[in-house]
């Protein structure tokens, strides 16, 4: 990953109303898509995977980030929390899946194998397999014990987009574009059953808590299930709107099933009856990503617009966010300033103290007059250690005008730029006030 590049792109996780106020329900800190969403079992953080190559560890009770990290060097596409919250593991369109320990930056080892993108992630519920679905047309089988490929299950007739344990752990349910439901036993990885086919890829596969059924979620904007023991074609679930669904989660208790996709709606429904309960969002770009918070009570949602907003599900209302973070200490802004509203969604990756650190990206402070790729202690990509930039309000706003693949070649991350005029202008006018010393 071009971390590099962090320098100053974390500006652009964000997204203002025309008022310059934050957006409601809002986890921001992500400049592209975000792809995968994993909580932890106490309930306490959750980890956020994006197209822009981070992962992002936030504290649920004040969304603040704890952490940003790189390690992939494509977009992350899948998350998932090993038991006891141990750790967690990603997958990305590098076909690598890493294994990161909460408490550490680098990633404690590195599985490689997948000849294709990663798309989804699975832990079996005794930590001791992982498996990941892979567009290489395979599942890999991991033992975490030693990191190595316990075993490869092929059968698929084309990308795999979905894996999902049993709740023991003994059999393993995989899916993908040729619509094909397969069960594997994990022990020897004999494949016991197949279900399902047809024209309509399965993007998204979720197994009930007792073990007894496999929903699997996909292009035709319907959520079909089997029983697992029989293999018998249950009654479909009807989503609100029938758009292509990307994602599926089921409730701790198995009561409720959530689903959602292309038009950025979530359709949640009564497992028992089948029942639509309740119907949300709407009106935004797609949703790639859904979790529930252990307890049951909360659904979080994260998509195009590089936000992850939450829902109450007992009343069925979009919750309005976190506690908003605090602005960064030494800032003193104006009520209602859109520059300190843009900066308060880049404090995951920078900080504007001389010995505030380094984070995703390097500080900021002093960052006119500085040459590009010049903080100490900041492990640079080629694209920016080499550059010839002086960091100006000039140059700045060009960054973000023309883009990164324009105005510094070579770098790894994803294409963002500022369009907006005013928003620009208002940042740069933070940054001249807030970042440089004794001006």
């Amino acid at each position: 990953m071009s971390r590099g590049w962090a320098l100053l792109g974390a500006f652009v996780l964000l997204l203002v109303t025309a008022a310059g106020q934050p957006a409601a329900a809002a986890f921001l800190g992500h400049g592209g898509p975000v792809k995968g969403l994993a909580l932890t079992a106490d309930g306490e953080r959750m980890v956020s995977v994006s197209f822009d190559y981070s992962v992002i560890v936030w504290r649920l009770a004040d969304g603040a980030a704890l952490d940003v990290r790189y390690g992939h060097d494509a977009a992350v596409n899948a998350v998932v929390v090993l038991p006891d919250d141990a750790g967690f593991a990603t997958g990305g369109d590098d076909g690598v899946v890493l294994l990161w320990a909460f408490d550490e930056a680098a990633p404690a080892a590195r599985l490689e194998g997948h000849a294709g993108r990663v798309v989804d992630l699975a832990v079996s519920a005794d930590g001791r397999y992982l498996a990941s679905a892979g567009w290489d047309h395979s599942v890999r089988l991991w033992d975490l014990a030693n990191g190595t490929a316990a075993r490869v299950l092929d059968g698929h007739g084309g990308p795999v987009n979905a894996v999902a344990f049993t709740p023991d752990g003994g059999d393993l349910l995989t899916a993908g574009a040729d619509g094909l439901l397969r069960l594997f036993r994990v022990a020897d990885g004999t494949q016991l059953a197949a279900w399902g086919g047809g024209p309509e890829a399965v993007h998204a596969l979720a197994v009930d808590a007792e073990g007894q059924t496999v929903f699997a979620a996909g292009a035709g904007g319907e959520v079909r299930h089997w029983d697992l023991a029989t293999g018998e074609a249950l009654a479909g679930f009807s989503a609100g709107v029938p758009t292509p669904l990307f994602a599926l989660v089921s409730s701790p208790a198995g009561d409720l099933l959530a689903a959602t996709g292309m038009d950025g709606t979530i359709s949640l429904w009564d497992t028992a009856t089948g029942e639509l309960q309740e119907f949300l969002g709407g009106e935004r770009n797609p949703l790639w990503a859904l979790a529930i918070a252990p307890d049951g009570r909360t659904l979080y949602a994260g998509g195009n617009d590089r936000t992850i907003r939450q829902w109450d599900l007992a009343t069925g209302l979009e919750i309005d966010g976190p506690a908003a973070l605090p602005p960064a200490d030494g800032v003193v802004a104006a009520d209602g300033e859109l520059g300190e509203a843009v900066w308060r969604r880049c404090v995951a990756c920078h900080t504007l103290e001389p010995d505030g650190g380094n984070r995703a990206g390097p500080t900021l402070y002093g960052i006119f007059g500085r040459p590009i790729g010049a903080v100490e202690g900041y492990p640079y990509s080629p694209a920016l250690a080499d550059g010839d930039i002086v960091w100006t309000a000039a140059t700045v706003a060009e960054l973000f005008r023309k883009g990164p693949d324009v105005v510094t070649p070579g770098t790894k991350m994803p294409i963002q730029r500022i369009t907006d005029e005013a928003e620009l202008e208002a940042l740069i006018a933070f940054l001249e006030r807030e970042a440089m010393p004794g001006e």
